[in-house]
C-alpha cells in the first residue's frame, strides 16, 4: 500500500485539472486491481442521465468517453441503491441487467462521489469481464479514491464560481446599471488604450458629449421611472447610430460619451490639438448630426407619446498625441456646450 499512496501523493502534487488528476488514479485503479477498464462517470438524476467522463481500458472491454445511459438503468444505481461496493458475481447478482450481458461484466466496482451537502456528483467505477478477487483493501482503496475526487471536483466548481464572480463584480464595476452601457470608468480606460493605439497607428480620435436637454422637465412631468425609460431608450438609439469601433457610455445622469477612432492623421499636432480640416473634421461632423439626428423622435413615456426634439451633441475630432482621456473628453464637451448654447439662441 506504501507504493500506492507515494504516488497518489506525488499525482496530488502535480494535478491543476480534475483531468490531470483523474486519468493517473484511473491508470492506479486498473493496475491495483487488475480491471479491464476504470472510469469516471457524472451523474444527472433529475434528467435520469449518467455520463462517462474520462475512461482507460487496458483489455477487451472498451467503456467509451462521452457516453450517455439511462441513470435507472445503471450498475451504478444498483450498487448504490443496494449499499454494495464491489461484487465478482455480476451475473448473478443483476443478471437481468442489459448492459452488464452486452458488456460481459462480471467483476464490477463502484463507489460514489458526493459533494460536502450529499448531493450526487457521479462514481468511479471499474468492470471486467474476468472474474477476479476483490480485497478489502481494494474497497478501500477504490473509496479513498472517490473521495479524493470529489475533494478535487468540489474544489473546482468552487474555482469556478468564484471566477464567474468576479467576472461578474467585474462587470458590474464597469457598467452603468440602467442602461448596461459602459460608466464612466469602462470609457476612460478604453479611451486610454485607444489614444496608446492612435499614436502608434497615427490616426485620430473622434470624441462626443451628448447631453439631453429638457431631461428634467421629462422627470418632472412624467415620474422617475418615465426618465429612466427615457434614458435607456436614447441608449439604444445612440448605440444604433454608431460604427462597430465605436464605444458608448453613461457618464452619469442624462450625459453619454462616444469615442472612437477616426481616420488617418499623421501631423505631429501639438497635446489636445482640435483637428479643423480634412477628413477627420468630416468624420466628427457626420458623427454629431448622425448622433442628434438618433436622440430625436417620439418616445413613449408613461403610456403616453411624448415627441423630444434631440439632444446636444458635440463630437470633435483630436490628434491624439500626447492627449489624456480627460482632456479629450474636456473638449467634446465644450463643443456641445456650444451646440447647447447656439441651439437656446435660436429658439
Amino acid at each position: 500500500m506504501d507504493p500506492v499512496l507515494s504516488q497518489l501523493t506525488a499525482s496530488l502534487a502535480k494535478a491543476k485539472t480534475v483531468e490531470q488528476l483523474i486519468r493517473p488514479l484511473l491508470d492506479m485503479l486498473g493496475n491495483i486491481t487488475g480491471m479491464e477498464s476504470t472510469y469516471l462517470t457524472s451523474v444527472h438524476p433529475e434528467q435520469n442521465l449518467q455520463k462517462v467522463r474520462y475512461a482507460r481500458n487496458g483489455g477487451r472491454m472498451q467503456i467509451a468517453e462521452g457516453l450517455c445511459v439511462p441513470w435507472e438503468d445503471t450498475l451504478c444505481k444498483r450498487s448504490l441503491d443496494m449499499g454494495i461496493t464491489a461484487t465478482n458475481q455480476v451475473s448473478v447478482l443483476w443478471g437481468d441487467s442489459a448492459a452488464a450481458r452486452q458488456l460481459g461484466i462480471n467483476t464490477y466496482l463502484s463507489a460514489p462521489v458526493f459533494n460536502t451537502d450529499g448531493l450526487l456528483l457521479g462514481t468511479l467505477c471499474a468492470a471486467s469481464s474476468d472474474t477476479l478477487p476483490i480485497t478489502h483493501e481494494i474497497e478501500t482503496l477504490l473509496l479513498l479514491f472517490a473521495n479524493i475526487i470529489a475533494n478535487f471536483i468540489e474544489r473546482e466548481l468552487l474555482v469556478e464560481s468564484l471566477q464567474v464572480a468576479n467576472a461578474q463584480l467585474t462587470s458590474y464595476a464597469m457598467t452603468d446599471a440602467l442602461t448596461g452601457l459602459p460608466n464612466r470608468r469602462a470609457l476612460f480606460d478604453h479611451l486610454d488604450r485607444l489614444l496608446a493605439q492612435a499614436v502608434r497607428n497615427r490616426f485620430s480620435i473622434l470624441v462626443g458629449v451628448v447631453d439631453l436637454d429638457g431631461f428634467k422637465q421629462i422627470n418632472d412631468q412624467h415620474g422617475h421611472q418615465a426618465g429612466d425609460e427615457f434614458l435607456k431608450s436614447v441608449a439604444q438609439r445612440l448605440q444604433s447610430g454608431l460604427r462597430a469601433t465605436d464605444m458608448l457610455g453613461r457618464m452619469g445622469g442624462d450625459e453619454f460619451v462616444i469615442v472612437g477612432p477616426g481616420p488617418a492623421w499623421p501631423k505631429d499636432d501639438a497635446p489636445g490639438a482640435l483637428i479643423t480640416e480634412g477628413e477627420p473634421a468630416q468624420a466628427g461632423a457626420t458623427l454629431q448630426r448622425r448622433l442628434a439626428a438618433a436622440t430625436a423622435g417620439d418616445y413613449l413615456l408613461a403610456g403616453h407619446d411624448t415627441s423630444y426634439p434631440g439632444a446636444s451633441v458635440g463630437v470633435v475630432a483630436l490628434a491624439p498625441f500626447g492627449l489624456r482621456s480627460e482632456t479629450a473628453v474636456s473638449l467634446a464637451d465644450s463643443e456641445m456646450y456650444t451646440v447647447k448654447q447656439s441651439r437656446k439662441a435660436g429658439r
